[in-house]
């Protein structure tokens, strides 16, 4: 299930530093970010592979997130906070800031192959 993690933040005076190093568990094969949004949703997909590290870096949005069993939305509103998405995790980014730059590291290089694009069946 996908969880926040807190990136280490340096404050003094002139600003704000935050680092990521040494807390993503898995190694970066590449980095996109998602920013200039409208009311659309974002991703909708899972991975067969794919582990993925979210950063609000300005403004902020939602990701709701679904592994199959439960389902939670985070809140993604803080440089300083990124959200781990595992492969099994289906998820949505809405509510978008229209300031909001959304960056995105993930374990693999693309592949069209690697997504799964039907959402769990409800247990009804």
């Amino acid at each position: 299930m996908a969880y926040l993690i807190d990136l280490k933040t340096h404050t003094d005076v002139r600003g704000n530093l935050t680092v990521i190093e040494k807390v993503i568990p898995f190694d970066i094969k590449r980095i996109f970010y998602i920013y200039g949004v409208d009311d659309s949703k974002r991703g909708g997909h899972r991975h067969h592979k794919t582990t993925q590290a979210a950063v609000c870096i300005k403004g902020s949005c939602t990701i709701y997130n679904n592994n199959g069993v439960s389902e939670e939305e985070f809140q993604l509103n803080s440089p300083s906070k990124c959200l781990i998405i595992d492969p099994p995790d289906w998820h949505t980014m809405y509510n978008f800031t229209p300031d909001a730059i959304l960056m995105v590291l993930a374990s693999e290089n693309f592949d069209k192959e690697d997504y799964i694009f039907e959402p769990y069946k409800k247990n009804d």
